[in-house]
């Protein structure tokens, strides 16, 4: 029992403390940006599951430097969730996330190296959904700092 009232110790001590789901969200986000940013640098194997049309294109270099492009996001997001209340911040996570949901729609429809797929319809879904909620909270969360 001590080691379950220990790990929820740190669970809150760990959370942004703000009112609302958005900052909560924004950390959950960041978290699984870093795991796929890791995997970007061990293995193509998700990055060519995301690419479906185009696999033969994702090598070792792509990979890299999606994950490195990953990651950025995911401090952004990371920060953004423990500093909601800064215009500045909020802006820059906003961006980043209208930069990643034009990259996966770009790629899905213009470019075509993606299929409708589970792969790319979670960042599509994940960034266009935080947009929107970010966006539609912009006065909630920038008012009251």
């Amino acid at each position: 029992m001590d080691v379950l009232k220990s790990c929820k110790l740190f669970l809150i001590l760990f959370l942004p403390v703000s009112e609302g789901w958005l900052p909560i969200w924004q950390l959950i986000v960041a978290s699984a940006a870093t795991f796929n940013a890791i995997q970007n640098y061990t293995t193509l194997k998700l990055t060519q599951r995301l690419y479906a049309r185009t696999p033969h294109l994702v090598n070792p270099l792509q990979a890299r430097t999606f994950g490195t492009w990953t990651i950025t996001s995911a401090v952004i997001r990371a920060y953004a969730a423990y500093h909601i209340h800064e215009k500045t911040i909020y802006d820059i996570c906003i961006i980043s996330y209208l930069i990643a949901f034009s990259h996966f729609t770009s790629e899905l429809l213009i470019f075509k190296t993606s299929k409708l797929n589970g792969p790319v319809l979670s960042p599509v879904i994940v960034s266009s959904v935080s947009l929107v909620w970010m966006i539609l909270q912009y006065d909630f969360y920038l008012t009251k700092a």
